[in-house]
């Protein structure tokens, strides 16, 4: 079974950046790209942008493309998402998961609130 811990949450305001670490551990993780998701306060999760472990592809959203970045440690097991640029619309829980389709076995997520 696949581990993450998400970390590098916190307040900050308009136009500042953070850095979210994800880090997994278990069997096959490597098998799918992990992705980064969240979820804002009564509306469904989304795609935030994912990263292929070996090869370091990487894909956005369209509402983050350009302020977003994602970088893996392969080293590390770790996928690093850098948010520039924040607004206050990326206020949510940030989660990674691997792009499975289904994922169902969520973390605790890192909560990033940006205030105006």
């Amino acid at each position: 079974q696949v581990q993450l811990e998400e970390s590098g949450g916190g307040v900050v305001q308009a136009g500042d950046s953070l850095r979210l670490s994800c880090t997994a551990s278990g069997r096959d993780f490597r098998n799918y790209a992990m992705g980064w998701y969240r979820q804002a306060p009564g509306k469904e999760r989304e795609f935030v942008g994912a990263i292929t472990w070996g090869t370091a592809i990487t894909y956005y959203a369209d509402s983050v493309k350009g302020r977003f970045t994602i970088s893996v440690d392969n080293t590390k097991n770790t996928v690093y998402l850098q948010m520039n640029s924040l607004k206050p619309e990326d206020t949510a829980v940030y989660y990674c998961a691997p792009t499975t389709g289904d994922w169902d076995n969520w973390g605790q997520g890192t909560q990033v609130t940006v205030s105006s």
